[in-house]
């Protein structure tokens, strides 16, 4: 059985995706080994890693002899094997496709566009950084994304309605970053103000996705 079985993860801390599965297994309280793996850490371009994860990103989950990569995969195999009693990824089909759903969005739709505005107010020098450009950067984001959440969230708590699910993980650990960078100018969006508020006391998030970015 899995339980019985030692979990690690591979992938750094500051990976909004390695953060994304770290919330999760906090919330299911399962117990896991991290290692250090992605840019300054390297190991994610050797071998051994490579014949874990072809596609040579982070997080890697492995328990046992399993092993399973892609960062939302990862969360909803935790929910499936270690958290039947939970609620954060529904058991009902409707509501787990809803959940499905925006999970997929995280990754078809947030992270193309947001990526650019996060590596070019984070993790580019001040001196390269091209404002007007990630301004207008940061508008998009701000129209494609947040702003359709803000919808969203205005008749209901949580991303699909009253209770908290994988879905206010994934985008939340994205929203940390909307409010964490600085330097651009962003809409006010009061329901996603309220909901961010609302995520921000989670033992995971406080531990795995609030530290500074970087």
């Amino acid at each position: 059985m899995p339980n019985d079985q030692p979990l690690t993860i591979w992938g750094r801390p500051n990976s909004v995706n390695v953060q994304k599965v770290l919330w999760c297994l906090a919330e299911l309280d399962v117990p896991f080994e991290r290692i250090d793996a992605g840019m300054q850490f390297g190991r994610n371009t050797e071998s051994d890693y490579l014949a874990m994860n072809p596609n040579g990103r982070v997080p890697t989950l492995v328990e046992g002899d399993f092993v399973l990569w892609e960062s939302n995969s990862i969360m909803r195999y935790l929910c499936l094997a270690h958290g039947s009693q939970s609620s954060i990824y529904p058991h009902e089909p409707r509501q787990r496709a809803a959940v499905d759903r925006w999970l997929d969005w995280t990754l078809s739709t947030v992270q193309p566009i947001e990526r650019p505005v996060f590596w070019g107010l984070v993790r580019t020098p001040p001196a390269e950084r091209d404002m007007l450009a990630l301004q207008k950067a940061a508008d998009a984001v701000a129209e494609v994304v947040w702003k359709t959440l803000d919808r969203q969230l205005a008749t209901r708590r949580y991303v699909e309605g009253d209770a908290f699910t994988l879905a206010d993980i994934a985008l939340g650990a994205y929203a940390r970053r909307w409010f964490g960078i600085e330097g651009v100018e962003k809409p006010e969006l009061p329901q996603l103000v309220r909901w961010f508020a609302s995520l921000e006391g989670r033992p995971g998030f406080v531990r795995y996705v609030a530290p500074p970015l970087s």
